[in-house]
């Protein structure tokens, strides 16, 4: 499936989001998020950052040709270096944001979603595909996977959210009840409202990270029809909270965007 198929696939369904996927989204990852929050990172002193909504924009990836064939991040290797080095996020999570933000910029022009907040999202949902709740923390291998692949707890409402199954088990190994799967934690109901192929094999992937990217870039931009701005602080906030329903996951996704902003890791 070429970038271009991609593009005009998103750009069609955005009548089809509703405020009830995000919903859904938002309460199986609660528990999940408190997890994650309670390691503690070793870092360097950061300088200051703003807590305006929304975050200041990071440096900007340059044009490449989103309707090329293949996986179409591979083209910001060179950029993506340095602020990967400087961020302590890998480049090729760096790749896979800036990719979904050039994509959405042609799909929904009017959303101006910045690949810094796509990395915010990133970071507090599994550290950009590294942290899987669990001792085996994973790694993004060459292709974009998470080693081991990453999938939440059973949401079967036992001190969880409770969403019976809706994939018969294709992306979480549960048949019985759903769970929040791959680097941007989609539940597979609302991976198969918002989820998108950006690496160019075809098939839309919640573990591959330019696909939960991209996927991630349209739950933010679309909601029931129309399209959230993002250079706006209400947009911005109301995008943010159809991810997660929450105060506390808003300023931490909007720390951590504005540390990527500066060039600088996001340590809470």
């Amino acid at each position: 499936m070429t970038a271009a198929r991609r593009v005009a696939r998103g750009c069609g369904c955005a009548g089809l989001i509703g405020a009830a996927a995000a919903v859904v989204l938002a309460v199986a990852l609660v528990a999940w998020l408190i997890a994650a929050f309670s390691t503690t990172d070793q870092h360097e002193p950061l300088q200051p950052v703003p807590v305006t909504m929304p975050p200041p924009a990071a440096q900007a990836p340059p044009a490449i040709n989103v309707h090329g064939p293949g996986r179409t991040s591979d083209q910001l290797f060179d950029w993506s270096q340095d602020i990967g080095n400087a961020t302590h996020v890998s480049g090729q999570a760096i790749r896979a944001y800036a990719n979904a933000a050039l994509i959405a910029a042609e799909a929904w022009p009017a959303c101006h979603l910045q690949w810094n907040t796509l990395a915010g999202i990133g970071w507090v949902e599994t550290r950009h595909g590294t942290y899987t709740g669990r001792f085996d923390n994973s790694q993004l291998n060459q292709d974009g996977y998470p080693e081991p692949r990453i999938i939440g707890p059973r949401l079967d409402g036992g001190g969880f959210a409770k969403v019976e199954d809706t994939d018969g088990g294709a992306y979480d190994n549960d048949t019985e009840f759903d769970r929040a799967v791959g680097p941007m934690q989609f539940i597979p109901e609302s991976w198969a409202r918002y989820g998108r192929d950006a690496n160019g094999d075809g098939v839309a992937d919640p573990q591959q990270i330019d696909d939960a990217a991209l996927g991630a870039a349209n739950l933010l931009c679309n909601s029931g029809g129309t399209t959230r701005d993002l250079a706006t602080e209400e947009g911005w906030k109301e995008a943010i909270f159809a991810y997660n329903h929450s105060n506390d996951y808003v300023a931490r996704v909007r720390d951590a965007a504005a540390n990527y902003a500066v060039n600088q890791p996001a340590h809470r």
